[in-house]
């Protein structure tokens, strides 16, 4: 069965004719080509699929694509503005905050909803809105003093 859904990805209207009940992870990296957001688990164990939907971090692996329809998604590549890198991303690379990166996409999701609602989060609230991603590269330190940092660079006047 095929649904034509339309909703919004990284501020463009899209519009893609498929079965309705497949992830929205899939829609986003087989049909819009969207290839950030992860993979991991398949069962929200590790949020290595995390986008914002309507600005609220929710994993895309176990989400019926259908359910976006009229709604607006942001994947890690909206993240960025024009070429011009997202605060958490210069910081995470400033940080060094990534080892193999795979979790990253879906950290960063998070970390962005929790900096758009809290310019100034404390260490226990970034490791709050970031349990649910899981990350075996160790660091964790790392992460929150970048997250940290984003923070200060927004106060500071660096782009969202």
């Amino acid at each position: 069965m095929s649904d034509k859904l339309d909703f919004v990805v990284n501020g463009r209207a899209v519009s893609v004719t498929c079965d309705g009940t497949v992830p929205l992870l899939t829609v986003l990296r087989d049909e819009l080509g969207l290839r950030g957001t992860k993979f991991g688990c398949g069962t929200e164990q590790c949020g290595a699929c995390m986008v914002l939907i309507d600005g609220k971090p929710e994993f895309s692996c176990s989400r019926e694509a259908a359910t976006v329809t009229g709604r607006s998604v942001t994947t890690v590549e909206g993240l960025s503005n024009g070429g011009a890198l997202h605060a958490l991303q210069q910081a995470f690379l400033d940080e060094q905050a990534g080892q193999c990166g795979y979790c990253l996409s879906g950290i960063l999701i998070s970390a962005s909803a929790l900096l758009a609602r809290n310019s100034k989060p404390s260490r226990a609230e970034i490791v709050m809105a970031l349990d649910p991603h899981l990350c075996r590269c160790g660091i964790h330190n790392r992460v929150v003093r970048a997250v940290q940092k984003a923070g200060d660079l927004m106060a500071a006047g660096a782009q969202p």
